[in-house]
């Protein structure tokens, strides 16, 4: 266990990303493994009477050890991938799972939770170490503590082989994307794509020394197409690419996702079996604010019903205006992002592409910042650190000049990084030492990761990055997520930051700043036109917010119908039974959408939210929580209406102590109503989407 010969093991400080390889992996978490089941045999067989300084710091001090190195070589397996690094990560992910279901299992480990909770010292505890011992007591029967012995192997197996699967369907996805290239000769096909776009596509096509114009299955590349080319044959060729990707209809059986579906829906629901639920919906919402499946379906299909009429309303007007100004006359899947943006010129007289022109990285980094430090009284200022990519910055964030968190950026897609966008911890906070002091407190560090275009170099000179005004939005949500992360004022680990938020409340916060985005204020900060420098024009914003519901209906049914498909197939589907996954995807669009996909669409079989991600039968959780965030914005908009502007330090500070700094000390709705002084309510969201009466 030699730190300075394997950088893993070096927890004095922020990884050393310039240091670590592939080979130290195995060395590093065997040691840690090693060291962790070590102090469990100890606690296991210590006769003392159980407190939390002798059972829950020991062994939560050596448990965040193994979750930072293995956080680590997560992270770097998502934005570097390598042949190495993936061999690395599939050899120990066993390992990692072996052990926390073992230890999940540990009936010894259970009781003495239990003791704890009914020990003389628990009445006295904080209420973030009580929390933190409810959760585990809570955990530890949805981890199998309880089974029999005959039915824990059953249960340990069912847990090695879903780590297994999740991770195929992900790298599935990432080759599938990666592998994927267009490459394009004639220029004319080209046709109303923008200059950067084709820039970008040349760059490409150079860079894999092929001529014409290259492009791929990653979002900046492949979304423009189907947003500008005015060739409908090569927006259905990458339409179809996209929505077939990793499944039975390419030419790659060994990416093809569907049997993995099968397999992870069955060790699932044999999962749920086994803990005594009667599916894997019913263990998913044990932890979230949500009590049952038909709640959160009764609340999917209200705001479905809701939201149709809206839905049809945009469907019958971009029909209309497809037959009547482009000359289409059966509207198709690849034809709707073409001529919504059409419609959208039309209507209101801007374009996606004229406003990017306005949001260049440098600016909308320092319009962010400058938000968050007048909402929240924080500094954020450049910082130092080893990096896995030279495109990564990393920064700090102070309060009244003390270090309360940092963060890395990864803005810009590339091969070999996971696709989407995302936040991470990198380390929690915690009290280090029994002292009253800053000096004794471990301070959050966060990865924020996107996938925007990258910044190019056009006839020998360096041209910034530009964003959407969706791509700003996006950046702003994923902060929201690091905030939460970095300004919780929370010692206790377990419940800092982003730690035992219910999944259904952890996006309040990331979607309540997209709110920012629409704010004048904010947005004039952040704007200087490439060729002009000039700030967005105030008559330009104003055709963005009289744009900024457009189409709002058909949108929320597509969240809809995620969150409903996702539910019903870990709730009331038989993944042993005659149904496919397929049939339930097509009763859900059936049911919910106003234009049906093309029969040829496995969004399935890439929807990692909920096959390789956090969301199983949680899906549901962004338009959950979106009611909460949509109404905790309505205190900011009362605020601006009072002091003249929403971008309230005083409301700030309250979101701030009520919110952001409680992390999950609390049941979240408890959190919410200390700020707002209410239940939330419907009506805000319904109002921000155009959907209120």
């Amino acid at each position: 266990m030699n730190i300075a010969l394997n950088p893993l093991l070096d927890f004095s400080d922020l990884p050393r990303f310039d240091a670590i390889k592939p080979e130290y992996i195995g060395p590093a978490i065997d040691g840690l493994l090693d060291e962790c089941r070590n102090v469990v045999k100890e606690l296991e067989s210590s006769t003392a009477p159980v407190t939390w300084e002798n059972f829950v710091e020991p062994l939560e001090n050596v448990t965040e050890k193994l979750g930072r190195a293995w956080g680590i070589v997560g992270h770097l397996n998502a934005v570097v991938d390598t042949p190495e690094l993936r061999a690395a990560y599939n050899d120990n992910q066993p390992k990692l799972t072996e052990f926390w279901t073992e230890l999940s299992q540990n009936l010894t480990m259970f009781t003495k939770y239990k003791a704890l909770q009914s020990s003389p010292d628990y009445a006295g505890y904080s209420a973030a170490r009580k929390k933190i011992i409810e959760n585990a007591v809570r955990d530890f029967r949805l981890g199998g503590a309880e089974l029999s012995d005959e039915q824990k192997p059953v249960f340990a197996e069912i847990q090695e082989k879903l780590a297994q699967l999740t991770t195929k369907f992900s790298e599935n996805i990432l080759d599938a994307t990666n592998d994927y290239a267009l490459f394009i000769e004639d220029e004319a096909e080209l046709a109303g794509l923008p200059d950067d776009t084709k820039q970008a596509a040349r760059a490409a096509a150079e860079k894999a020394g092929k001529p014409g114009w290259k492009f791929t299955l990653h979002f900046p590349s492949y979304f423009p197409v189907l947003q500008y080319a005015d060739s409908r044959s090569l927006r259905e060729t990458i339409y179809r690419a996209n929505a077939t990707k990793a499944s039975e209809l390419t030419d790659h059986p060994e990416w093809d996702n569907t049997q993995n579906i099968v397999e992870i829906l069955k060790l699932r629901d044999q999962e749920a079996k086994l803990l005594s639920y009667r599916n894997y919906a019913e263990v998913s919402l044990v932890p979230k604010m949500a009590q049952t499946p038909d709640e959160v379906i009764a609340f999917l299909e209200d705001l479905g019903k809701r939201a149709r009429p809206y839905a049809e309303k945009d469907l019958n007007e971009l029909r209309d205006f497809a037959k009547k100004e482009l000359g289409i006359d059966d509207l198709q899947a690849w034809d709707v992002t073409y001529a919504s943006e059409k419609l959208r010129e039309q209507r209101y007289a801007f374009s996606e592409q004229e406003v990017k022109q306005y949001f260049p990285e440098n600016k909308v980094i320092n319009g962010l910042f400058r938000t968050i430090e007048t909402l929240f009284s924080v500094g954020i200022k450049s910082d130092s650190a080893a990096v896995w990519h030279p495109d990564v910055k990393f920064f700090r964030i102070e309060k009244d000049g003390k270090l309360i968190g940092q963060f890395y950026l990864d803005l810009y897609a590339r091969s070999g990084k996971r696709g989407g966008a995302w936040m991470d911890d990198a380390r929690g906070r915690r009290r280090l030492e029994t002292t009253n002091d800053s000096a004794g407190v471990q301070t959050p560090v966060a990865y924020l990761t996107c996938n925007f275009t990258e910044p190019m170099v056009i006839d020998g000179k360096a041209k910034p990055a530009y964003f959407t005004h969706d791509e700003v939005i996006t950046l702003f949500h994923e902060f929201g997520h690091g905030l939460h992360h970095m300004l919780t004022q929370v010692d206790e680990l377990g419940v800092s930051g982003i730690s035992g938020v219910e999944w259904d409340a952890v996006e309040l916060p990331s979607q309540f700043l997209e709110n920012f985005c629409w704010e004048w204020d904010v947005v004039q900060s952040m704007t200087a036109h490439a060729d002009t420098g000039e700030p967005l024009p105030r008559a330009l914003y104003d055709k963005m917010i009289a744009a900024k519901n457009f189409q709002s209906g058909l949108q929320t049914l597509r969240q809809v119908e995620f969150a409903l498909f996702d539910m019903h197939i870990h709730y009331d589907y038989n993944p042993s039974g005659d149904q496919s996954v397929q049939d339930v995807l097509n009763g859900v669009r059936k049911q919910i959408l106003v234009m049906q996909p093309p029969a040829f669409n496995r969004f399935q079989h890439s929807f990692s939210h909920i096959f390789a991600g956090g969301y199983a039968a949680g899906y549901y959780s962004y338009k959950w929580a979106e009611v909460l965030s949509a109404d905790a914005y309505g205190a900011f908009e009362e605020a601006g209406k009072a002091e003249g502007n929403v971008l309230s330090a005083r409301t700030g500070a309250r979101f701030l102590q009520e919110i952001l700094a409680m992390g999950g000390s609390r049941p979240a709705i408890d959190s919410f109503k200390a700020f707002r002084g209410r239940e939330p309510s419907i009506d805000a969201l319904l109002r921000h989407s155009g959907m209120a009466a």
